[in-house]
């Protein structure tokens, strides 16, 4: 691990088990962890501005490195002040690699999701991988790609995130033993070509988190989190195959934490289910980030305290048609506020951008209450009860210890 406090430093300051509260300090100011990290995939979090964002009480938001450089391409992005300038973001960003999305091209995801396509295609996009990097073909103009670690690292820098990601190969999840740590070392070997580049042509003020591979092996992980935990990395993220359901999934994050240096920074890639929240929290992880909170809602679907439903609600179903009651009881968002699920039922089914922003605010705003109810609970040593409650069915504000103190007056 390297020690920089001038481009980047974390501060723990609450332990209450493996379960930790701190500070991520970088050069657009703080972050209070455990946080849950908005994606600002095409450097906006989608159906909202950045001074929303930021009203939420999000302080990092994430950008992606691929979509990015496919349009408008890091140069224009560089022109109007980075990330920050272009979207007018005055918080911390941090931007993952594009090794996830060059290595699903081929399976037809990433290309869904930028031409706006549903349903299954025909149809593979060519992609060349090789020890040098990964090569592809746009999905939005046909032309000749080439995605490596030192580009990965250059773009990075052109986007002016405050974290920048190491370019790593993604294992699929079907992947065996064999092809894992194949590709695990390869994810080793391109750590040090973008920890070479970095360090001759990078911003003095960005830092870097290293990743760590190794599918559902445990001694794979372990060596991944040596070798990542020995190079010049600012923290690490928890990465690649992460097994079939979650209880495999909790218990590769159970068994990886623990590895990673003590006082190295941990964000887990891609995870944003309440309870997955809960219990990586729990095992020490720090930040995460995922899709899923706005992906549901522009879907009709809100987070709730309903865990016989995986904390969701479908507000699109018709049962909700005549439901005059918010999506959920004290929540602060508009939506709950000043809606009832009869309204937000039908600007779901009507497709209305409307529906889309307020579930958008509501699913955010849960999100950081259940961060902020967590750092709280840590805290004050109480965070097997806050997780037991959340889990239990209880809102992340009605769980928190000043609620309890408020309840008992």
């Amino acid at each position: 691990m390297r020690k920089d406090p001038a481009r980047h430093s974390f501060e723990i300051r609450a332990r209450d088990g493996d379960a930790r509260a701190g500070l991520l300090h970088t050069a657009h100011g703080q972050i209070s962890t455990p946080a849950f990290i908005p994606l600002a995939t095409k450097a906006s979090v989608r159906s909202l501005s950045s001074t929303e964002v930021a009203g939420l009480g999000y302080e990092l938001v994430l950008g992606n490195t691929f979509h990015l450089h496919l349009s408008p391409g890091e140069d224009r992005i560089a022109a109007h002040g980075g990330m920050h300038g272009f979207m007018g973001w005055e918080g911390a960003i941090i931007t993952d690699s594009g090794g996830f999305q060059v290595f699903s091209l081929a399976h037809g995801g990433v290309a869904d999701e930028i031409k706006g396509r549903r349903g299954p295609q025909q149809g593979r996009v060519r992609v060349e991988i090789s020890e040098r990097g990964v090569g592809f073909q746009s999905l939005l103009d046909g032309s000749d790609r080439f995605l490596g670690p030192e580009e990965s690292m250059e773009i990075q820098a052109k986007l002016g995130s405050d974290i920048a990601l190491v370019f790593d190969e993604c294992t699929p999840s079907h992947a065996d033993r064999d092809y894992t740590a194949r590709s695990m070392e390869r994810t080793h070997r391109w750590l040090d070509r973008c920890l070479d580049w970095h360090g001759e042509r990078g911003p003095s003020d960005q830092a870097v988190f290293g990743i760590i591979q190794g599918g559902v092996h445990e001694d794979l992980r372990r060596e991944a989190a040596e070798r990542v935990g020995a190079a010049a990395v600012d923290g690490i993220s928890i990465g690649g195959a992460l097994g079939k359901d979650k209880e495999e999934m909790n218990g590769v994050v159970a068994m990886t934490a623990p590895l990673l240096p003590p006082d190295a920074p941990v964000h887990l890639l891609g995870i944003g289910e309440v309870d997955d929240l809960i219990h990586g929290i729990g095992v020490g992880v720090d930040v995460f980030d995922c899709s899923v909170p706005t992906r549901l809602a522009r879907h009709g679907v809100a987070f709730a305290p309903a865990p016989e439903g995986r904390f969701r609600i479908d507000l699109a179903k018709a049962r909700y048609a005549d439901d005059d009651t918010p999506i959920s009881e004290g929540c602060p968002c508009e939506a709950c506020r000043r809606h009832s699920r009869a309204y937000l039922h039908y600007l779901a089914r009507g497709d209305e951008l409307t529906g889309a922003r307020l579930l958008t605010l509501h699913n955010l705003t849960y999100m950081e209450r259940l961060m902020a109810g967590a750092r709280e609970a840590i805290s004050a040593g109480e965070y097997a009860s806050y997780a037991s409650a959340v889990l239990g069915g209880a809102a992340p504000w009605a769980a928190s210890p000043s609620a309890g103190a408020s309840q008992a007056l």
